[in-house]
């Protein structure tokens, strides 16, 4: 047995060098110069390796109106990787008995429809049924402003239900909502305080917390949007989200995070492995994060303008995570050159060609667009030198010129190419091609 183990160390410890053998900083770090040379990115991203921060960086600015420079201790709201915290308090309540994964949420809410049937699994799933409530057009009208307990369950018990609880698996901001005000009700203590005392400090978390209102004295991070210059996002209330969004970090804690609870050290092995089991791809709090052959556990995030993604590797022990204030680009594309720069594949630093149109000419591009093959119409606007997309329901998004009737929006993959002519516009995106005429 002592030989067995003794040679599987060995294994070990040559993968975990050769990672670090092929592991280009100054490649990756050129990278990083190019996004933030042609304003495509600005956050922080960090790499562990066997537990030790191997890679960080940070670009960009924390507060643009003021010029303050983020660096790797500068915090940003995480959005749903806060759902990973919450679903590992609710293991810690089911360890310590004040839970039961399968018991239904009608002691909780008996308003609820479906509560008698909807258990604390369901929620964790996202197989509820609850709508959420956040897919309300209404929503972006008031979630900048403060709101209780009892105002946030008369917005889900007015959603209703979308399906069958535990018929199949559909995101819902509203099912950690609601699992936050359980864990406080179960523990006897705010969210605020079980994060604190349950993860940050067993983990060494020095930058992590429940948000409050942003403040940039603070070193924390406003969000921002990209049209033609960064433009300052709204705020969302923290009493919005709660546990479902309302966590603020670093890259370097997240991954302090990841590796303290893929060691064991935040909740048992069985309840880990439970946080694992997938679901219509989705797992307890986690789902996998496929790199090559490689596959991780983690999640993402998204809030106003932030977002995040974390992610455990068991092969080599690599935990990753990205946050950012503010993009321009396709983050998953920043994290495949992370994680090529990590596991020794090839690592292409982008080049950023601009194309300038004149402001006459996107003025024939201004307009409303309707097409026969999808009900989805998609308003054309400028901005000074910058048309902005939106389409029905959505938030608007810039559009870059690639020539003078070609944009792209590379965060969706979207191509819009126009015909002022016929005043038509074609559509690209996944694979599809959709022809709209403007009204």
């Amino acid at each position: 047995m002592k030989t067995t183990i003794f040679a599987t160390l060995l294994i070990t410890f040559s993968v975990l060098q050769a990672i670090a053998q092929n592991f280009d900083k100054a490649k990756l770090d050129a990278y990083f110069d190019s996004l933030e040379k042609n304003d495509k990115f600005m956050g922080s991203v960090a790499v562990s390796q066997n537990g030790e921060i191997i890679y960080t960086r940070s670009v960009g600015f924390a507060d643009v109106e003021n010029q303050l420079i983020a660096n790797t201790d500068s915090k940003y709201r995480i959005g749903s990787i806060s759902k990973t915290f919450t679903t590992v308090l609710v293991m810690k309540a089911v360890e310590e008995k004040k839970l039961d994964l399968n018991q239904t949420i009608d002691k909780f809410f008996p308003e609820i429809k479906n509560a008698g049937k909807i258990t604390v699994v369901n929620l964790l799933y996202h197989r509820s049924g609850i709508h959420s409530f956040t897919d309300d057009k209404e929503y972006l009208e008031w979630n900048t402003q403060p709101k209780t307990e009892k105002e946030l369950l008369e917005i889900i018990i007015k959603g209703g239900s979308d399906f069958e609880p535990n018929s199949k698996s559909v995101y819902s901001n509203s099912n950690f909502v609601l699992l936050t005000f359980i864990l406080e009700k179960s523990f006897g203590k705010p969210y605020k305080v079980l994060v604190d005392e349950l993860i940050a400090k067993p983990a060494g978390l020095k930058n992590t917390a429940f948000g409050g209102k942003i403040d940039t004295g603070k070193n924390e991070c406003k969000s921002y949007k990209y049209l033609g210059q960064w433009n300052v996002e709204p705020e969302t209330d923290i009493s919005v989200p709660l546990g479902a969004g309302g966590i603020v970090s670093t890259p370097s804690d997240l991954i302090k995070f990841s590796d303290a609870l893929f060691d064991g050290k935040l909740v048992s092995k069985e309840s880990l492995e439970q946080m694992q089991l997938v679901k219509e791809r989705y797992g307890m709090g986690l789902f996998p994060i496929p790199f090559y052959d490689k596959t991780g556990y983690g999640h993402t995030g998204g809030i106003d303008g932030f977002t995040s993604v974390f992610s455990h590797f068991a092969d080599g022990n690599i935990s990753y995570a990205l946050t950012s204030n503010g993009t321009n680009f396709n983050n998953n594309n920043i994290s495949i050159a992370v994680l090529s720069a990590v596991f020794g594949k090839d690592l292409e630093i982008p080049e950023f060609k601009t194309f300038k149109v004149d402001a006459a000419t996107l003025e024939k591009y201004v307009g409303v667009y309707a097409s026969t093959q999808i009900p989805l119409k998609i308003t054309i606007t400028r901005n000074n030198e910058t048309l902005v997309a939106q389409a029905t329901g959505q938030s608007a998004f810039p559009l870059e010129a690639t020539a003078a009737d070609k944009f792209k929006f590379d965060q969706a993959g979207v191509v819009m190419e126009f015909n002022a002519t016929d005043n038509s516009m074609v559509l690209k995106q996944g694979g599809g091609v959709f022809n709209y005429k403007k009204e």
